[in-house]
């Protein structure tokens, strides 16, 4: 077992002494409080007890610091400490400063030292189990989030509420959704301090649709504690207030009456939720990144992300709630999904690909890079699109079919994947899979029936109905569709003599092969 430091023995740092002793791993705590150090002497006489943070960092027998300290101290106390080769907790926030979190995540990997930062919601019983909830899909589609972070104190000088209260449901947030924000907005209100925020909201905007807005406050009236997430089919609320009960889903669903939307309400389910400490297993998480090598739940580059939200609110509230883009590390700022757009996860997209209005992509599926999917596109389970594939409006792309680079679906062209389907009869087991093979060109209005392919670089003319294997670089029209004659890869109606041809706009060369046509180099 290693041995741990606790820096830092005030409020939450006498949390963390008192579990990480329970853990058997207690060796040292730090603290330029003697007064607090006789305490801890006094109730752990086998911890030794230390104020010089220095000396911890020469002593080879600590493994580990964790730094329950002023949040102004974190980036010098762990840059230190990873330096000296330790493996560093450090209390939330990471840092004050993205530029110095991203410095402490950039040490620690180059040193192959664990970086984990205190976000303790994210081993909560209640938080884990929501998010396997979300994961399965009970809750459908999520539309928004809303936190509420209430108390009366504790009242801090050296950083204001938004820094002491949000990182906990950002982190939250962020896990449950798995992506990062596209915006954030943050409004609030210095009243006992000119220049320190007692009460914030913050409002995020998700590339998927979802917003979440939170609302922190150490001048409320009473504590409260309560994480809302709203989806298509339940809602589920976290109250870290109640005794027991923490987490509560709400079936209730919306009908609509005459066009009208309807609430018609349910009674709250119970979800039952471990009892075990979230401190204690944030505790144990950290002891088990140190004995994997591997990192935690709530590792550096968890905490970097955090901390740039924090810090994009920030710059928010400096000027006056004016929208603020954070940077993110997080694979899902590579593409672009228009706020009407459903995506639901997970499922694949490429860098550069743009999703526009009201389209729904489903779990499963695989798009590539640089692809253009317009207005009003479905793109089912286990599709796959290739890299540069456009797809039109009004499209809806079913399991079993597969787009490879460079495809064009023109406006409202259809596929199918059952070739007798009927509504009383599932033939789920029977669809057939349609392959529409690199450069293909399907014409607007155009009907591919399932079970053929489509080939290299051929033409469907708008309208065309293809019930048959297409061959490559072939232009076909007409219903059933036949083929009328051949098509350059560039686009551009080919004439051939013979078996040959040479396209007149490009100078490539074909020869007409079993297969349809195929370019001579």
């Amino acid at each position: 077992m290693p041995n741990v430091a606790v820096v830092g023995a005030g409020y939450w740092g006498s949390n963390l002494i008192r579990v990480f002793h329970e853990l058997g791993v207690l060796a040292t705590v730090c603290d330029h409080d003697l007064a607090k150090l006789k305490y801890v002497q006094s109730q752990f006489p086998k911890v030794s007890v230390q104020q010089i943070f220095d000396a911890l960092l020469d002593d080879s027998s600590l493994h580990a610091l964790v730094l329950a300290t002023p949040a102004e101290t974190h980036f010098t106390l762990a840059k230190m400490a990873l330096i000296a080769g330790k493996d560093v907790f450090v209390e939330k926030p990471l840092a004050l400063k993205p530029s110095e979190g991203e410095e402490l995540v950039r040490i620690a990997t180059e040193s192959k030292r664990i970086l984990m930062v205190g976000h303790v919601l994210l081993y909560h019983p209640a938080i884990v189990k929501l998010k396997e909830l979300i994961a399965s899909g009970d809750l459908g589609r999520i539309q928004y989030i809303y936190s509420n972070r209430l108390n009366l104190g504790k009242i801090r000088r050296e950083e204001n509420i938004l820094w002491s209260f949000a990182p906990h449901d950002i982190s939250v947030i962020l896990m449950l959704l798995g992506e990062a924000p596209l915006e954030v907005s943050a409004h609030g209100g210095c009243y006992l301090h000119n220049s320190i925020h007692d009460v914030t909201v913050s409002n995020l905007t998700f590339h998927s649709g979802v917003r979440a807005h939170l609302f922190v406050s150490w001048l409320h009236p009473f504590k409260e504690q309560k994480l809302v997430v709203v989806g298509e089919r339940k809602m589920a609320v976290f109250d870290d207030l109640e005794e027991s009960c923490k987490l509560r889903l709400y079936p209730h669903q919306i009908e609509w009456v005459d066009r009208i939307p309807v609430a018609q309400r349910a009674d709250a389910q119970v979800i039952p939720v471990g009892a075990e400490e979230p401190l204690k297993e944030e505790c144990k998480a950290f002891l088990s990144a140190i004995s994997s090598r591997r990192e935690p739940p709530s590792g550096g580059n968890s905490g970097l992300e955090v901390l740039r939200i924090l810090d994009a609110c920030q710059r928010s509230l400096e000027f006056g709630g004016r929208g603020v883009s954070p940077s993110s590390t997080l694979a899902v700022s590579a593409y672009y999904t228009h706020p009407s757009s459903t995506i639901d996860q997970p499922c694949e997209i490429g860098e550069g690909t743009k999703i526009w209005h009201y389209c729904h992509v489903m779990e499963g599926a695989r798009i590539g890079r640089n692809c253009t999917i317009g207005q009003n596109v479905m793109i089912a389970s286990d599709v796959v699109l290739g890299n540069n594939v456009k797809v039109q409006n009004n499209v809806s792309i079913y399991a079993g079919v597969v787009l490879e680079d460079d495809v064009f679906c023109g406006p409202s062209m259809v596929f199918t994947n059952v070739k007798n389907p009927r509504s009383a009869v599932s033939r789920k087991n029977e669809y057939l899979p349609t392959v529409v093979k690199r450069g293909a060109t399907l014409g607007a209005n155009c009907t591919i029936v399932c079970g053929d392919s489509v080939g290299r670089y051929a033409f469907v003319a708008a309208g065309a109905v293809v019930v048959k294997p297409v061959p490559n670089y072939a232009l076909v029209m007409g219903n059933p569709a036949h083929v009328v004659g051949w098509m350059c890869e560039c686009g551009i109606r080919l004439t051939l003599r013979g078996a040959k041809g040479q396209c007149d706009a490009c100078g490539k060369k074909y020869l007409e092969s079993s297969t349809g046509l195929s370019e001579v180099f």
